[in-house]
């Protein structure tokens, strides 16, 4: 791509020695790319393992979540486009600048994401629709298991005939983002109302809700290790806490109640599926506790 315009990739870390070093060397190369690397707090030596790179370094006093890790990146930096990368993450050179074309030739277009590929070679479903009432009840029955194609049963896109082409989708997976720095600054960046999860399905809704519209490009691709940082059973209460504050800022008070509910109602049933995997029930257990009423 001829004239590549600038590009500030914010990169959020946190416990993410293992992999940040093979995150951060290929965007390097690049001569349209500065690279700012937010350490969230790390209780361990994360930034050790890019000492020597030519990168900004923040070094976060207290660990505000993620959201609040891409907003301190991003105010690093005043270039005309924002790459949000996970530490986990490889974005290869050419698909940076399928990325970059993209919102170049769709001007309306906020943010565009690639197809994300997982250790073992699989797509991961990164394209997906909004959380919906059915979608959350659906999900708590296994009910996207038996029709996993229903659009009614699932906010991940399963199809994998839907990674083969470019075109919008409702929101994308935050693990890569380009953003238009414009759009990202009209709707007031990454909301800090979530330390972790849903803080892209939630930017998404706004770019869509300010007028911008989101983009899936195919030819793009990312590798993801994916939850890096993180033990099994870890976050799931984090995560469930976040889909409760999504639903009381998009879908209203009674419409954030059926969801506290349908939230309840799954990660109970996948606890008592999980009977034979520890960590991964004491994780759906502790979401339980962490979305009833107090």
């Amino acid at each position: 791509m001829p004239d590549r315009p600038i590009v500030d990739v914010v990169i959020v870390a946190y416990r993410s020695g293992a992999t940040l070093r093979g995150c951060v060397e290929p965007l390097l190369a690049l001569p349209h790319v500065r690279v700012t690397v937010v350490d969230n707090a790390s209780p361990d030596d994360t930034l050790d393992a890019i000492a020597g790179l030519p990168v900004e370094l923040i070094r976060s006093e207290r660990n505000g979540g993620f959201s609040y890790g891409c907003n301190l990146g991003a105010r690093a930096g005043d270039a005309p486009y924002l790459l949000f990368l996970n530490p986990d993450a490889r974005l290869e050179p050419s698909a940076l600048d399928t990325l970059l074309a993209a919102l170049e030739a769709h001007p309306g277009a906020g943010v565009a994401g690639p197809r994300i590929i997982e250790p073992g070679g699989e797509l991961s479903f990164s394209r997906r629709r909004f959380p919906r009432q059915r979608s959350t009840f659906a999900q708590a029955l296994f009910l996207h298991r038996l029709r996993p194609l229903a659009p009614w049963t699932d906010e991940l896109v399963r199809d994998p005939s839907a990674y083969e082409q470019a075109g919008e989708a409702e929101w994308i997976s935050g693990a890569c983002m380009l953003m238009r720095r414009e759009a990202f600054a009209a709707i007031g960046g990454f909301d800090e109302d979530f330390f972790l999860y849903c803080e892209d399905t939630d930017i998404c809704r706004r770019l869509w809700d300010g007028g911008w519209s989101v983009r899936f490009e195919a030819g793009a691709e990312v590798h993801h290790v994916g939850g890096a940082s993180s033990g099994a059973g870890e976050t799931q209460a984090i995560a469930a806490r976040s889909r409760i504050v999504y639903a009381e800022k998009h879908l209203g008070r009674r419409g954030a109640l059926v969801q506290r509910l349908g939230v309840a109602l799954g990660e109970l049933t996948h606890a008592v599926a999980s009977l034979t995997r520890p960590a991964s029930r004491r994780g759906h257990l502790a979401a339980l506790r962490a979305v009833l009423p107090s």
